[in-house]
């Protein structure tokens, strides 16, 4: 929830806690939306209905960090970055170097005509691995005997990044696939297990708050916002290949690859990532049955 970062988790330009939106309109500039749903939609609403199409389209756009800029960023409306494998401010950058390249992306994000900040993004999935003197874990397929399930998000924070590309719940079924070591298990029950990852880096789900919700927990400023991927099946293509098709039948599917995704849209998870591979030679993004209707409708993810 925090807009700008200092090295210590302090915030500024931003607030102390809860869904933070900015007025464009001539206002005080910065308010908190309180509530997990009604009033946070209502604003979501409000701002689509101002922006133009150019500004709808950066919104949804995420660009490498190495073609950002301040000036960038307000030109297109761009709605979030991403560091890539290597992708750093510099040789052996420091938590405040992060910090300061981040709140200057930032910066330019609320310069924009209706100031909605952006979002930052890494794949912080084994560690905070291109921070220098980060901790590293070993790949997941070595991780199911750690319990530490909050020092990702820890170290993420100090770099003044909020969301992690983690974690990644695939069901690796073919040794051959070459991003094998990124998933926990080739048995579905492990990789459940696994999703215990997700309330260590957003925060434990009050038991009042709505089901299904999205969660973040505002108060703590050690939490980022994680990622359940790759939706759905991509540890199960045809001989291992990668982005290649998922070949099973659709109980196959719900009882092997599904069960890791309706466990993390229980424990609050922010977002999913919608695989490059196919199920049955349906490309995932183009499938619309189990994007919008089953996990958007049937799961009841928010």
């Amino acid at each position: 929830s925090k807009i700008l970062v200092d090295q210590h988790g302090e915030s500024y330009g931003g607030s102390a806690g809860g869904a933070v939106v900015v007025d464009g309109g001539g206002g005080s500039g910065i308010h908190e939306i309180q509530g997990p749903k009604t009033a946070v939609e209502c604003e979501d609403q409000r701002l689509m209905s101002r922006m133009t199409l150019e500004e709808k389209i950066g919104q949804m756009t995420q660009i490498e960090r190495k073609v950002s800029s301040a000036d960038v960023i307000k030109k297109y409306f761009i709605g979030s970055i991403v560091s890539g494998g290597g992708s750093v401010p510099g040789p052996r950058a420091s938590a405040e170097n992060w910090i300061n390249m981040v709140n200057e992306f930032q910066k330019g994000a609320l310069s924009t005509r209706l100031g909605i900040p952006m979002i930052y993004g890494i794949d912080a999935v084994h560690g905070h691995n291109n921070a220098y003197n980060a901790t590293i874990f070993p790949h997941n397929g070595s991780r199911t005997c750690q319990e530490d399930r909050c020092c990702n998000s820890s170290e993420v924070r100090a770099t003044g990044i909020h969301y992690t590309f983690a974690p990644c719940i695939a069901v690796c079924r073919d040794p051959r696939w070459g991003r094998c070591y990124e998933s926990y298990s080739e048995d579905h029950q492990i990789v459940q297990s696994m999703t215990e990852i997700i309330p260590g880096l957003q925060g434990d789900v009050p038991s009042d708050y709505p089901k299904n919700f999205p969660f973040v927990n505002p108060s703590q400023r050690t939490k980022v916002a994680a990622c359940a991927k790759h939706f759905v099946g991509d540890g199960g293509t045809t001989d291992g290949i990668n982005e290649n098709n998922t070949v099973i039948d659709w109980n196959g599917l719900l009882s092997i690859h599904m069960p890791a995704y309706l466990d993390s849209i229980r424990k609050g998870v922010a977002t999913v990532m919608v695989s490059y591979s196919s199920w049955n030679g349906k490309k995932m993004h183009a499938n619309y049955d189990l994007i919008t209707g089953y996990l958007k409708k049937r799961s009841n993810s928010k």
